[in-house]
């Protein structure tokens, strides 16, 4: 029988394999130009709140709505707001701050559902980026909280991100908030029963990260609450 070491030495008997050569050190350039031009944007803009959701979300959805009407109240409360500065949920959110008179922020990139910034992004807020990452930093950075509306893998890998920076005292503690228990409902039993309970992979108390919420004014009145309760101050 071949054990394992002969099988892969076999595998690359007589292989001659190209010399790669790589421009990946040159993109450093890129990532960092991202970065500045972000830092120097987003630090003049002031308070915000993230809202983030589906590309996909019609106009005539319930969330699309909800969104619009959270981002209303948010510029009242004295927010402005960023989004993605795609359509649906993004949209909703810049179009409720926009014409609340608000400050509406997009933070672009080009993906398969998101071609084109919405036509309520302040055209001086809007920041395009070729990589995730440097995005995300200026989600997480510059926001006072988060609202999560319903959404698809990019919603949940923004939502999980700053879930693990505050478990990983990365940043420092902000407000999250989960819009729709029909949607998220299921998640946080799982999060609950499985993760916390069954498989002790985060702690019950790591579930006081987020609220969940069904209206618009509990989820604002939850941000405003949080900072007055806990006495955090915004970062900015």
């Amino acid at each position: 029988m071949i054990d394992n070491e002969e099988r892969i030495a076999k595998a690359f008997e007589k292989k001659e394999w190209p010399v790669i050569k790589t421009t990946d050190s040159w993109a450093t350039f890129k990532i960092m130009a991202e970065f500045v031009e972000g830092f120097e944007k987003m630090s003049r803009i002031g308070p915000c709140v993230s809202i983030f959701g589906s590309a996909r979300t019609k106009a005539e959805n319930k969330y699309y709505i909800l969104a619009e009407e959270i981002a209303a109240k948010l510029v009242a409360a004295g927010f402005g707001v960023i989004t993605g500065g795609g359509p649906g949920i993004m949209e909703a959110g810049n179009k409720g701050a926009y014409e609340a008179g608000g400050k509406s922020v997009g933070l672009n990139i080009e993906l398969p559902f998101e071609h084109f910034n919405n036509k309520y992004v302040d055209r001086d807020k809007i920041i395009n980026f070729d990589y995730f990452f440097v995005r995300k930093v200026m989600f997480m950075k510059y926001a006072q909280g988060f609202v999560a509306m319903p959404g698809g893998f990019g919603t949940m890998d923004e939502l999980f991100e700053a879930l693990t920076l505050i478990q990983t005292q990365k940043v420092a503690q902000f407000p999250i908030v989960l819009v729709g228990s029909d949607f998220w409902g299921g998640l946080i039993d799982w999060l609950k029963n499985t993760m916390a309970i069954k498989e002790g992979n985060i702690s019950i108390g790591d579930l006081d990260m987020f609220k969940l919420v069904d209206t618009a004014d509990d989820a604002v009145n939850y941000i405003l609450d949080y900072f007055a309760e806990k006495s955090i101050k915004p970062n900015f």
